[in-house]
């Protein structure tokens, strides 16, 4: 005798602001969300310390305490919230299809709709001074954490469209931006080049690495080497920003929904609709321009809404079909 495998009618994967959104619209809607965490319960937002630009918050929250009350708000509409992470899934290509999911590797379950929040990692440098300083001083969101150092000297480590657009915004908010680039050119748009160099106040640095972060408890400075020369040099700053891109968690999707080529998952038009039928994506894990926690809560309402008009659909045509028959 065979244990009998647990059917989910909307079944989210990931908990960030995307996720609880999603779960909040789901649970309201009568579809009985379960959500699995994932490795990072609470996403990204779990290692900011503060949170200034989320609306309905005048005061500002810190990160993780934002995440608690997302999660508490969809639970209190009868979301399930499961410590877990789903490590494979067999998707339906079918309209009505079945999808299967297995969690921590052990476990398999079914669900009549899923939505996709797994999210993007940013990329970081792997220097243990820089993972020792997440949340006091090393962020990978300029437009997020900048704010908070007005009229400061701060550095930022990228080469790309990224790193140079954080530059200007943050070279018109702080007194000073150091930029690294580790080639001996930027990979950016020449356009994006240009507005780095006509700024006064970035200090661009080309053929330059982090050799480490100062600081014991917030960041005090950074020490630089030169990659040609071998030349150290240390400077002043509170803030790092490390802009070299994010990597979409998408792996175990790989072969059953269309990616670009970075790996972020492709929705169709203004929707969450991914390329099969009751699969449905929200918040970074298909959005490379933005990043926001506002904008990722956005999709995740957008996400269970398609997800309640696809099981709708599905709904009146089983229904005819009966009727037919």
């Amino acid at each position: 005798m065979t244990d009998k495998i647990e059917r989910i009618k909307c079944l989210i994967i990931g908990s960030g602001p995307a996720g609880y959104t999603a779960a909040i619209y789901a649970a309201r809607a009568d579809m009985h969300p379960v959500i699995y965490t994932g490795m990072e319960p609470g996403g990204q937002l779990t290692t900011t310390t503060e949170v200034d630009n989320f609306p309905g918050y005048p005061n500002g929250i810190d990160g993780p305490a934002m995440m608690i009350d997302l999660q508490q708000q969809a639970e209190r509409f009868g979301t399930k919230v499961r410590i877990g992470m789903v490590t494979d899934v067999e998707l339906s290509k079918e309209p009505g299809g079945i999808h299967k999911a297995c969690v921590d590797n052990a476990t398999w379950v079914e669900a009549e709709t899923v939505i996709i929040s797994t999210g993007a990692t940013a990329k970081y440098l792997g220097l243990p001074s820089e993972q020792r300083l997440r949340g006091g001083g090393v962020s990978a969101c300029a437009v997020c954490d900048g704010f908070f150092y007005k009229n400061q000297e701060v550095a930022i480590v990228g080469g790309g469209d990224t790193a140079a657009e954080e530059a200007t915004y943050l070279a018109n908010i702080c007194k000073k931006v150091t930029m690294l680039v580790r080639g001996d050119e930027m990979r950016a748009s020449k356009a994006m080049q240009h507005r780095v160099t006509s700024t006064k106040n970035i200090d661009l640095r080309y053929n330059t690495q982090v050799d480490e972060v100062l600081g014991e408890q917030v960041v005090e400075g950074l020490r630089m080497v030169n990659n040609k020369s071998g030349e150290k040099e240390t400077i002043e700053i509170t803030g790092l920003f490390i802009a070299i891109g994010h990597k979409p968690n998408t792996e175990i999707f790989k072969g059953q929904l269309d990616m670009d080529s970075m790996g972020y998952l492709i929705t169709k038009g203004k929707s969450t609709k991914t390329n099969l039928p009751g699969v449905f994506a929200s918040g970074d894990v298909q959005d490379k321009e933005y990043r926001q926690a506002i904008t990722a809560a956005g999709t995740g309402c957008m996400a269970a809404l398609d997800a309640e008009r696809y099981l709708s659909t599905i709904e009146k045509t089983e229904e005819k079909e009966v009727t037919t028959n």
